[in-house]
């Protein structure tokens, strides 16, 4: 098909140049429609809700608000996440949706749904609205709005937000492309009735009553119209108020037939909202500043050029001395990314030209492969546009020409060598004729053709599994690997097309052939290549040994390389984030922007163009910052202006060191959108978030405190920042139902009085033409400055009169709730830092250890990680299934092209010879492993088959022609295509150089991927040129010669050495006489659990328990007390005493006996659980002496056996009957034996000594038992459960203490009970009622006391009952753990048993009989001389092992048993 397809383009010149010309056409069209960008949108598919409640705190918004939008969108389908933030008047629910939703078919669900959550929402509270569809990179041109100098005093922020609201938003929103304008800073300017609360009281007027004038007094209407002869005069009356004096004049109300107006309660004034943001410019005071925002998929570049057009209409249209500056414009950044891309093209495409014309000696060869450049460019772009691939630094920046010409390149070598070689063909023959060269155009390109065309569909291949990357780096990485993929086929289709029919049409037709500059160079390498190679094929296996050798090192240093996501690229500014201490006013946080300001501009005048900062939150509150924080965007001066920092990131670590002398602020060096895509991908700012979740606030807070203290120490933690949840001030208002009740008044009507008189209402619209502003009724600020304001503010009652709130409420300043923030309906914390000097894995397996070492979580209480280290996570984990499936598709196309799995996997070695250069590059140059450099793996691998695909093509084409000897074809096919394989991986190699070189904006992303891929190429053409051929030797030759000589040499040395040096066997003398005692197996249970410890131990438990029964009534201390002095008369000394007996409740002595008595049984149980171990542990070590001993018989028989083969062998060899071999194999084997009695008596020393440890003695001990025997479980196995376990029994009983032990929780909440009797004097005179009387102090006066103690604050011992059941649950859950557990255990080990029951059977049925029946008989041929030696030896053999491997299984089949019998306690 190749072949016709190259015919078809030779013979028909006309249709592909018509076919090329029209490709130019409609590549260069679609260059000019083509979308820019700087970097790819790595946004979420998201739909932000954001509703505004200007008066509910934190608390209530979550509760009110957050969580019925959370609940109402749940059940959209195609939901992947979902966060939200509650603040202080501002609810955020962001939805995420997977990638394959379409977004608005998701914003028309949400949509639809908030319509249901609107129902479920306090009228009044907010209405929730969707946010702009724009995503991290729609903030594409900020400005500000400021006066020209001389102009300061004329305009202020009111009127300057105005102007940005009503003259540059409104034209803005028209143009193409942009979906939102949000204005931030300056003052909304209203019509303000500030009222005096005094003048209200002394006039008697409510709040009520103004709103209800103002409402009545602001209206338009109409009355139809009037037929009047030939005219109808419609009727129209005009009542809306125009200006404050017509406010002033409104009537609230008659007292006493005289009207009170608006102005005689209030002054009525130009005023401006509750400010909940600010912006300030290069420390001169505030500004106005406006964020224009993309809409989700539009032309940057495209939009950003309109904006710029408008923005320059909108300056004539502005009032005097008012101007727009721009101070953040993404045109520039995508400028300088889009510079950095074409810069590198370039010089990697006239590099890459270079390189052909230096290897190819002809000119016009090296310009027909260096047209196939644009020409597949322009075929990239075309296809870019009509697949919807945006231009960007990732998109066209991983494009190397080196990897594009490679068909190209061979396709015109292999014409002109068939040119220049074909004398044969051509003899007499100068010049071609145009048939000759298209003949012999279609012949050479035909026979490379193949081999080229699968190596570029291989490089195309390898790119397809870079597309199943999902997330962040599905969303980076696939517009290169689109555009990678579409510039490859183009060549690809071009090779086949265009430069066969060029080659035929402009290559040169002479047969003769002058040598060149290249030719001379090739003889330069041809000259240092032959003799590398000729020793390499000497010493094949060392070449081979070291090419592992070199990939196993590869591999140790790649495990220990660290990682991070994606390079950071340098956008030329900083964002950074500037922050207060939590309620911190918004004049505060002014005063510390303006400060950082003018250091900033001071310090670094070089550096810095200007400052500007955006404090709190806009006017569309898409980041929901609070008045003490803000963004501080720092535009920098080109790099080469500085002169205080080298690079960005030495620049930070300055400023932020300049800035630290501003008390009780901090800032965090970020760039914009780096900053902007953190907060969408994660919610929070910083590089990495480590997010804490749980439910109380509190526990969050100290949670996210400890962690941030712990991290903050870790090397290359920059910019820690622990987010602030707690400890906003409040003024909290109480309300006192009973004296609202009293009153007869209602919680709405105070709460609107609340409302109205600090945060302010709105009571209609005053229109300036098409401007309309909001006529709001508060407080004068004057009234509104301390709590003492809140106190005495009046509220009305029914009956009209006015009290203050102070009567109805309880105020108080109390903290309260910064923000709540929560993901998937679970509450979080974050904990964030940026990273610098360190990659993000190695940080974050730091922090790991930290965390699981320093950090103790609450139950329910979990962490994870998001951010970078996420992103690589997750990228990592697709990296893992695309890798392999890549490897997997370029040995399937291998064999697809060679037919041959051998040869296959002969070229597939250039993969791991080629990631050895890429790993060692990326070390050289200090470069932690990344996404990118990932990315550059996988091409690399496919561009490293190539050279190998060149070579054993040639070798095979030599291989038909004859040439037999494969050393001879090796030499000729690498001399032959040396310079292919050279010219090819130079090129794919010096084509990313320029990438690999660059220091400019957004070379950061392209420098990891351009290094593995030269350092890879590098060591892959090397080793491939050497290891290659070696290869291919040994798999044609199908074997691998060693010396064998040497190696029986070394065999023999290790046998012999092993046989003659059988292990010592250490004995030691016995200096203290012991008794020896001989006893059985039950005679040694009953001793160990007479002598053994652990028993002893677990009985003196139960006796400390069985005390403790006798405390657990223990009554409190009798108080005894004595009094002397001048008590009851201030002259006469009296005495009192007096005794007092507190008791329990009485069930509290009930409850405590029965957890005493639970705690014993519960040793009890323990007691068994330890004597049931040591019979198991006793039976073991019995059993196994018995085994040793049964052992010792079977090798003293086997030793006579093959002792008499030794002698009988030695007299046979002395007598001539046998040879050497036989004897000293006999010799051999009896030493054998007698090495492993050796063994068996040093086993049967230890185990001995172990039985005498299980049974605490030190007596010598023998046993009765000499010979293993088969035990048996009389009882069904199969029917016994695990619930009779000792230990399922003892976990149980540890249930009953703990139900116990929240039983006397419990009773201890009861009352105690006192009782008391006091005796005292009253001497002295005394009136009795009656008459007076003299008393001594024989006049004793008595009286008795009883009494209850009640808990009046039960809260502890209620927490110690929830403590308690809390332990009853972990315990039960244990039970249900251990019976798991134990029942799979139990199968376990019924399976063993089956399995060695089976065994044993044949073992005694068949096996056993067998091998008696083979010694007798073997033995008794042998010495007839019936079978030979080796026969007789290996019947010996076989009959021995067949015994061995039986006593084997019987002890492993009794151990089985004695592990059931414990596990089951029988």
């Amino acid at each position: 098909m190749l072949d016709k397809i190259i015919a078809f383009s030779i013979y028909n010149k006309l249709v592909i140049g018509l076919f090329t010309l029209a490709l130019i056409g409609w590549g260069v069209y679609s260059l000019t429609k083509l979308p820019i960008d700087a970097v790819p949108d790595i946004t979420d598919n998201q739909v932000m809700v954001i509703t505004i409640s200007p008066t509910l705190a934190a608390q209530e918004v979550e509760q009110l608000v957050t969580f019925p939008v959370e609940q109402t969108m749940v059940s959209i389908p195609g939901i992947k996440d979902m966060r939200s933030f509650s603040r202080f008047g501002l609810s955020i629910v962001t939805i995420v949706f997977e990638e394959s939703v379409d977004l608005y078919w998701a914003r028309q669900q949400v949509q639809e749904r908030l319509s249901v959550a609107a129902k479920d929402i306090p009228e009044a509270i907010g209405k929730p609205e969707m946010g702009p569809v724009t995503t991290g990179l729609g903030e594409i041109y900020q400005y500000v709005i400021h006066t020209e100098k001389g102009y300061e005093d004329k305009y202020d922020a009111t009127e300057l937000r105005t102007i940005q609201d009503w003259i540059i938003k409104r034209q803005l929103l028209g143009t193409p492309g942009v979906a939102e304008v949000s204005g931030f800073g300056g003052l909304v300017k209203q019509y303000e009735i500030a009222i005096d609360p005094d003048k209200l009281q002394s006039m008697n007027v409510t709040i009520e009553d103004i709103f209800s004038a103002l409402e009545k007094n602001n209206q338009n209407t109409g009355g139809a119209y009037i037929d009047k002869g030939p005219n109808a005069y419609f009727i129209r009356s005009e009542g809306l108020v125009n200006n404050l004096q017509e406010l002033e004049k409104i009537a609230v109300k008659l007292n006493k037939g005289t009207p009170v107006l608006i102005r005689d309660v209030a002054t009525v004034q130009f005023g401006h909202g509750v400010r909940y943001g600010a912006a300030t410019r290069n420390g001169e005071g505030e500004v106005v500043t406006g964020i224009v925002m993309m809409l989700k998929g539009a032309n940057s570049s495209a939009v950003i050029n309109d904006v710029k057009a408008k923005i320059e209409q909108i300056k004539l249209t502005l009032p005097e001395g008012v101007t727009i500056e721009p101070y953040l414009d993404r045109k520039g950044l995508v400028d300088r990314a889009i510079g950095t891309v074409t810069t590198n093209l370039t010089e990697g495409a006239l590099i890459v030209i270079f390189v052909l014309i230096l290897f190819l000696g002809n000119f016009r060869g090296g310009l027909i492969v260096a047209s196939v450049i644009p020409l597949s460019m322009l075929f990239a772009i075309a296809m870019m546009n009509l697949f919807g691939v945006s231009g960007n630094l990732m998109s066209l920046g991983a494009i190397d020409f080196g990897l594009i010409v490679d068909g190209a390149v061979i396709v015109v070598e292999s014409v002109m060598f068939g040119i220049h070689t074909g004398k044969k063909r051509y003899a007499g023959v100068e010049k071609l004729s145009s048939k000759q060269m298209d003949t012999e155009v279609r012949h050479s390109a035909g026979k490379m053709m193949n081999s080229a065309a699968f190596g570029q569909i291989i490089i195309l291949i390898v790119y397809v599994p870079i597309l199943a990357l999902s997330g962040v780096a599905g969303k980076m990485f696939h517009p290169m690997a689109q555009t990678v993929m579409f510039a490859i086929l183009g060549a690809l289709i071009l090779s086949l097309t265009y430069v066969p029919m060029m080659s035929a049409l402009a290559l040169g037709r002479k047969t003769e052939h002058k040598r060149n500059f290249s030719d001379k160079m090739m003889d330069f390498f041809q000259r240092m290549y032959q003799p590398i190679l000729e020793a390499a094929l000497r010493a094949k296996l060392l070449v081979l040994g070291l090419a592992i050798g070199l990939f196993f090192i590869t591999l140790i240093v790649f495990a220990n390389m660290g990682g991070e996501f994606i390079p950071q690229l340098d956008e030329g500014d900083f964002a950074v984030e500037t922050r207060v201490p939590v309620g911190s006013s918004i004049d505060q946080m002014i005063d510390v922007s303006q400060k950082a300001q003018t250091i900033l501009l001071n310090e670094y005048p070089d550096e810095v163009k200007q400052v500007v900062n955006k404090i709190g939150s806009g006017e569309i509150p898409t980041d929901p910052m609070p008045i003490e924080a803000g963004d501080m965007m720092v535009i920098l001066s080109p790099k080469s202006e500085w002169t205080k920092a080298g690079g960005r990131e030495d620049l930070a670590a300055e400023m932020k060191e300049s800035l630290s002398i501003i008390p009780n602020a901090t800032f965090s060096f970020q760039q914009p959108i780096q900053m902007r895509f953190n907060e969408l991908l994660t919610g929070a700012k910083q590089d990495v978030v480590i997010k804490i979740y749980g439910e109380d606030l509190n526990v969050l807070s100290d949670l996210a405190g400890n962690v941030g203290s712990k991290i903050k120490s870790v090397e290359g933690v920059e910019d820690l920042y622990v987010e602030e949840v707690t400890g906003l001030p409040q003024i909290n208002i109480q309300m006192n139902r009973d004296k609202i009740s009293q009153y007869g008044m209602n919680i709405e009507d105070v709460n609107n009085a609340i409302e109205t008189a600090f945060a302010g209402t709105s009571a209609g619209l005053v229109y300036e033409g098409e401007r309309r502003f909001d006529v709001v009724v508060r407080l004068d600020k004057n009234y509104r400055t301390d709590i003492t304001d809140v106190q005495n503010l009046y509220v009305s009652t029914p009956q009209g009169n006015q009290i203050p709130l102070s009567q109805v409420a309880n105020i108080s300043f109390e903290p309260g709730p910064v923000q709540i923030q929560r993901d998937n309906a679970k509450r979080r914390i974050i904990v964030g830092f940026n990273v610098r000097d360190r990659d993000v894995q190695s940080i974050i397996e730091d922090i790991k250890q930290i965390m699981n070492s320093k950090v103790d979580m609450p139950a329910g209480y979990y962490v994870t990680y998001g951010g970078q280290f996420q992103n690589l996570q997750e990228a990592n984990q697709r990296l893992i299934i695309a890798l392999p499936i890549a490897l997997l598709l370029i040995l399937v196309l291998l064999y697809f092209t060679f037919g041959s799995m051998k040869q296959s996997l002969l070229i597939f070695t250039a993969i791991p010879l080629s990631a050895i250069g890429g790993v060692f590059a990326l070390i050289i140059r200090d470069l932690p492993f990344s996404i990118s450099a990932g990315i550059g793996f996988i091409a690399l691998f496919g561009v490293a088959v190539l050279n190998g695909i060149v070579l054993v093509a040639e070798f095979n084409r030599l291989d038909k022609e004859g040439v037999t000897d494969i050393y001879e074809r090796v030499i000729k096919g690498t001399r032959v295509r040396l310079r292919p394989v050279l010219m090819t991986a130079t090129v794919a190699a010096l084509g990313f150089l320029p990438m690999a070189l660059s220091n400019s904006s957004g070379a950061e992303v392209q420098r990891p991927l351009a290094t593995v891929v030269i350092g890879g190429l590098i060591t892959a053409t090397a080793l491939t040129l050497i290891v290659l051929p070696v290869l291919y030797i040994y798999f044609t030759e199908g074997k691998v010669q060693f010396n064998f000589k040497s190696r029986k040499i070394t065999t023999t040395l290790i046998v012999v050495g092993g046989l003659f040096f059988p292990a010592l066997q250490l004995q030691a003398q016995e200096i203290n006489q012991v008794q020896e005692r001989t006893i059985t197996l039950q005679q040694a249970i009953e001793m160990a659990l007479q002598n053994n410890n652990r028993i002893k131990i677990a009985q003196y438990e139960i006796e400390v328990e069985e005390k403790g029964k006798y405390g657990a009534i223990t009554i409190p201390r009798a108080e005894f007390s004595y009094q002397n002095g001048e008590f009851n008369t201030s002259t006469v000394k009296d005495n009192q005493y007096g005794v007092t007996q507190r008791l329990n409740f009485p069930t509290v002595y009930t409850s405590q006996f029965k957890l005493a008595k639970a705690r014993v049984s519960s040793s009890e149980h323990l007691k068994v659980i330890e004597e049931n171990d040591l019979i198991a542990d006793v039976k073991a070590a019995y059993f196994s002496v018995v085994f040793l001993m049964q052992n010792k018989q079977l090798l003293q028989r086997q030793d006579s056996l093959y002792g008499n083969l030794n002698r009988s062998s030695s007299m046979r060899y002395e007598s001539g009957e046998s040879t050497k071999l036989e004897s000293v194999t006999s010799a051999t084997q009896s030493m054998q034996i007698k090495n492993k009695l050796q063994q068996n008596e040093a086993d049967m020393r230890i185990a001995k000594k172990q039985l005498q440890v299980v049974l605490n003695t030190n007596d010598e001990i023998t046993i009765t038992e000499s010979e293993l025997v088969r035990r048996e479980i009389d009882l069904d196995i199969e029917s016994q459960s695990v619930e009779q376990s000792p230990f399922y029994i003892y976990l149980k009983q540890q249930w009953e203490v703990r139900k116990r032990e929240t039983n006397v929780e419990r009773n201890k909440v009861l009352p105690d009970i006192m009782f008391g009797y006091n005796s005292q004097t009253f001497n002295g005179a005394q009136n009795s009622g009656i008459a007076n009387q003299n008393f001594s102090d024989n006049d004793r006066f008595s009286f008795f006391q009883v009494g209850v103690a009640i808990p009046i604050f039960p809260g502890g011992h209620r927490a110690k009952i929830q403590a308690s059941k809390i332990e009853e649950d972990i315990v039960q859950s244990h039970i249900e753990l251990n019976r798991t557990q134990l029942q799979g255990g139990l199968q376990n080990l019924l399976q063993e048993y089956y399995k060695l029951q089976g065994t044993l059977d044949y073992y005694q049925n068949e096996a056993l009989p067998q091998a008696e029946l083979i010694i007798d008989n073997s033995e008794k041929s042998f010495k007839s001389g019936d079978v030979s030696y080796t026969q007789y030896l290996q019947n010996l053999t076989l009959a021995n092992s067949i015994q061995t491997e039986y006593l084997n299984t019987l002890y492993q089949y009794n151990q089985s048993i004695i592990v059931i019998e414990a596990l089951l306690g029988l």
